[in-house]
């Protein structure tokens, strides 16, 4: 008889919600973190990037109270007391981690677990036999191969600098790189956004991308697009940063925030029959079963939909799955909606424009561009976007997309309407709550350009 049910390798998001259930649900399940209780959401993700969203958020509000009759007087930032702040709240995070394992009966080791074979995990000086092997490993920082690279920083140790740089080089143009650009600018750090491509966040609808990196310069961050970068030195106590640009471009800091890559290093896939992709990813087939069929694997480790909320209903489903006789670990990867916490937010969910465009449908575009009222006053020039893409023939939402404050908050209530199918006959008929931004996406009546 096995020690275990079921291992997990990884105590993130996916993982734990799937060691919780399994073991409410009885099942006998280790749980195994080599670096921190919530993974890559809870230590150096989600959570404290949006506090430091937060805090960085507060440089604007001073300015626009201004408008509003605020007499403000001269204001200062602290770093350490927003870092260490930010530090307690995740030490805290980690002890309810912890406490929700234990009381749902799981065992957690603290270690990093190898796959020595199909039935036995090796963590410490441990060896454990189970039946099922759950790898929830998350992923990893890409780290390009470019002279200099040690000289550059990481998603992972950007959040707890010793002090704040006075001006920072931030690579990259995915939603890591647009979140901490303006962070960093928002707490008053003259900042740089290289990206190699002519487009930021390119998997996004184009003229939302676009809008918003019109507004990131408008709050003083420098955007840098098709920008070679060759390298980096050591140059009078500052980073000097080699690139196809005609300036000396010299830093105090660089972030490297090129994108992930699976967290399988010594990992011992190899010692298996599961099979990864060219990027390193884990296949897997029906009910999040690898080619090797006592291993299993969720989360941003098999290349899905990188997003903690569809980690953990990976986890969640498989646990169910395996320890309720359901037939199927069924999740919907249909409508997902999700927000990049720029500044301002996007919120999206469905096809963008150029899907559309792709697919050859057929679709009206309706688009809503202005001032947010709490602007009227404070004299920011910012724009807001609010677009809605319905299918021509259905009238149903294909796409729904928002550049706005809180953009997050209003998407999420109008993604349960579209993740139910509603049309634009539905949406029109619903009553618009005034004033606000987001009433918009409901007296939108002609269509702006139709595509296809």
């Amino acid at each position: 008889m096995s020690d275990y049910d079921l291992v997990v390798i990884g105590a993130g998001s996916g993982g734990v919600r799937a060691a919780r259930i399994a073991a409410g649900l009885g099942a006998r399940v280790a749980i195994l973190e080599d670096r921190y209780l919530g993974g890559t959401c809870v230590n150096v993700g989600c959570v404290p990037k949006k506090l430091y969203v937060y805090g960085s958020s507060f440089s604007e509000t001073f300015l626009d109270a201004r408008g509003y009759g605020w007499k403000t007087p001269e204001v200062a930032f602290d770093w350490p007391t927003l870092r260490d702040n930010k530090i307690n709240e995740i030490k805290r995070l980690n002890v309810v981690y912890d406490k929700l394992l234990v009381s749902s009966g799981a065992e957690l080791i603290s270690g990093r677990g190898k796959i020595i074979d199909p039935h036995h995990v090796a963590v410490n000086d441990l060896m454990l036999s189970t039946d099922r092997i759950l790898v929830a490993t998350g992923g990893w920082p890409r780290v390009p191969d470019i002279p200099g690279i040690e000289l550059t920083m990481t998603s992972n140790e950007i959040f707890d600098l010793d002090t704040l740089p006075n001006r920072i080089l931030v690579v990259g143009g995915g939603y890591i790189a647009v979140e901490f650009a303006g962070i960093f600018a928002g707490l008053g750090v003259e900042t740089i956004l290289s990206y190699r491509g002519p487009h930021i966040l390119k998997e996004f609808d184009r003229e939302i991308a676009g809008q918003l990196a019109v507004e990131m310069e408008a709050r003083g961050i420098d955007v840098r697009l098709d920008h070679r970068l060759l390298g980096f030195s050591r140059s009078d106590g500052r980073i000097h940063v080699k690139h196809a640009g005609e300036d000396d471009l010299d830093v105090d800091a660089v972030l490297m925030a090129v994108g992930r890559v699976p967290n399988t290093l010594e990992l011992g896939l190899e010692n298996t029959d599961v099979r990864t992709r060219s990027d390193g990813t884990i296949q897997v087939l029906k009910n999040f079963q690898t080619n090797e069929p006592s291993i299993y694997a969720v989360g941003d480790v098999t290349g899905t939909i990188a997003l903690t909320p569809v980690a953990l209903a990976e986890g969640m489903a498989l646990a169910h799955h395996l320890f309720q006789d359901k037939p199927e670990a069924l999740v919907d990867y249909g409508s997902i909606p999700t927000t990049i916490f720029s500044q301002p937010n996007i919120g999206t969910i469905g096809m963008s424009e150029e899907d559309v465009l792709a697919d050859g449908r057929t679709a009206r575009v309706y688009v809503s561009r202005f001032k947010p009222m709490k602007n009227v006053l404070s004299g920011r020039q910012e724009q807001s976007i609010f677009k809605l893409i319905v299918d021509d023939q259905s009238d149903r939402i294909l796409g729904l997309h928002i550049l706005a404050p809180d953009a997050g908050e209003i998407l999420q209530g109008f993604a349960v309407a579209i993740k139910a199918g509603a049309t634009k006959a539905i949406f029109d008929s619903t009553i618009g709550i005034h004033p606000t931004s987001a009433e918009e996406l409901v007296t939108m009546r002609e269509p702006t350009r139709v595509l296809g």
